[in-house]
C-alpha cells in the first residue's frame, strides 16, 4: 500500500515571465554591477540567473501580489488531512538545470507540473511534504528544470502517517525519507568566499517575485512559530549563495551551473550577514562539471545552510583569502 499522498500529481498550472521579472529576481538575489548579463535587458548576453525557476511555482502567471495562504490553502493532497500553511517553512530544495529558460515566456506557452513524492508525520513537531516541481513547455513537452522541495508543517503531525527518517527535529534535520550528505571536504580551507549583508528591506524586494508569505513581512507569523518575528525567505539565502558559487567560480556564466542544492539549516533575521565558504573537491565528470561543495553561516558562526552541493563548471576563483 502507498503511502497516503505518494504519486499525486496537482493539476498543471500556466507559468509566465517578462524580462522586467528577470531583472527584478537578478537584482534581489544580490547580482552585481559587472554581471550586466543578468541585469540589463539591452546585453548581447542577457540571461535568466539559471536558479529563476524556482519562484515560478509562487509566481505562476500573476503580475500583481497574491494571497499566499489561500493558495497554499488550495492545494489538497489527498489521504492528508487540511495543513495550516501559515506554519510551513523550508526544508530542502535541489534544482537541476534541463535547459535555460529564455528571457521571457512572451509568445510560448510553459506549465508548472507539481507531484507528491511522499508526506511523512513526524508526530507532534509537524509533518513534512516533498515535492518534485517541473517547468515545462507545454507545446513540445521538453522540460527546463526539476525541483525537489521538501516543506515543514510546524505543529501539525500526529495524524497517522508514515514517519519518513528517524530525525531531530531542528531546521537542520527536517527531512523525509534519508537523504544523502554533503559535507565539505576535511582538513581544506575554503576555495572561495561570498558575504552578502541583507538589510531590514531585504525580505521585502525578494517576495515581490511572487513569494508573498507573510513570514517575511510581518513579525506577527513569526513570533507565533517561535521565531522571535520576521524572517528573511529562506530560497533568497539559497538563491543568494548559488548567485555567490556561480560568482565566484562559475564565472556568472549561467551554462555553468548545472546542479544546486542545500538544506535549510537555521532562519535567517533581517539585518544578517551570510558567510558562504565554497570548496572545490576535484571531482569532475565527463562533462567537465565539478562537485563543489558549500555551507553558509551568519555572523554568528550558526549555519543557516547546509548540505551544499553545485554542479559548477569552474573557470576560476574571484575571492581574495
Amino acid at each position: 500500500m502507498s503511502a497516503p499522498g505518494s504519486g499525486h500529481e496537482f493539476p498543471t498550472e500556466e507559468v509566465s515571465w517578462q524580462k522586467r521579472d528577470i531583472l527584478l529576481f537578478a537584482n534581489s538575489i544580490g547580482c552585481k554591477a559587472d554581471e550586466l548579463q543578468f541585469l540589463y535587458e539591452l546585453h548581447p548576453n542577457f540571461a535568466v540567473f539559471p536558479t529563476y525557476s524556482l519562484i515560478l511555482p509562487f509566481k505562476l502567471t500573476d503580475q500583481e501580489v497574491t494571497d499566499f495562504y489561500a493558495r497554499q490553502k488550495a492545494m489538497k493532497i489527498p489521504g492528508v488531512p487540511d495543513l495550516d500553511s501559515r506554519y510551513g517553512v523550508d526544508g530542502q530544495r535541489k534544482l537541476t538545470v534541463l535547459k535555460p529558460l529564455p528571457p521571457t515566456s512572451a509568445g510560448r506557452k510553459f506549465e508548472l507540473r507539481n507531484r507528491v513524492i511522499g508526506v511523512y508525520d513526524k508526530g507532534k513537531p509537524g509533518t513534512v511534504i516533498e515535492t518534485e516541481q517541473s517547468i515545462v513547455d507545454k507545446e513540445s513537452g521538453e522540460v527546463y528544470s526539476k525541483v525537489l522541495s521538501s516543506a515543514f508543517l510546524v505543529g501539525q503531525g500526529g495524524w497517522g502517517g508514515p514517519k519518513g527518517a528517524k530525525t531531530t527535529i531542528d531546521m537542520n534535520e527536517i527531512i523525509g525519507p534519508a537523504t544523502v550528505s554533503f559535507p565539505p571536504p576535511e582538513g581544506k580551507s575554503p576555495d572561495a568566499i561570498h558575504v552578502v549583508q541583507t538589510s531590514l528591506e531585504t525580505a521585502h524586494l525578494y517576495r515581490l517575485n511572487g513569494d508573498y508569505n507573510p513570514l517575511h513581512a510581518t513579525p506577527e507569523p513569526g513570533q507565533k512559530m517561535g521565531f522571535g518575528g520576521t524572517i528573511i525567505h529562506g530560497l533568497f539565502s539559497w538563491n543568494s549563495a548559488a548567485h555567490g558559487v556561480l560568482r565566484e567560480l562559475g564565472g556568472s556564466n549561467p551554462a555553468n551551473l548545472k546542479e544546486f542544492q542545500a538544506r535549510f539549516a537555521a532562519p535567517v533575521h533581517p539585518g544578517d550577514k551570510l558567510i558562504t565558504d565554497i570548496w572545490r573537491t576535484g571531482n569532475v565528470s565527463a562533462d567537465g562539471f565539478e562537485d563543489v561543495r558549500f555551507v553558509t553561516k551568519n555572523q554568528s558562526g550558526k549555519v543557516v545552510l547546509s548540505n551544499g552541493l553545485c554542479l559548477l563548471k569552474v573557470i576560476g576563483s574571484k575571492s581574495k583569502l
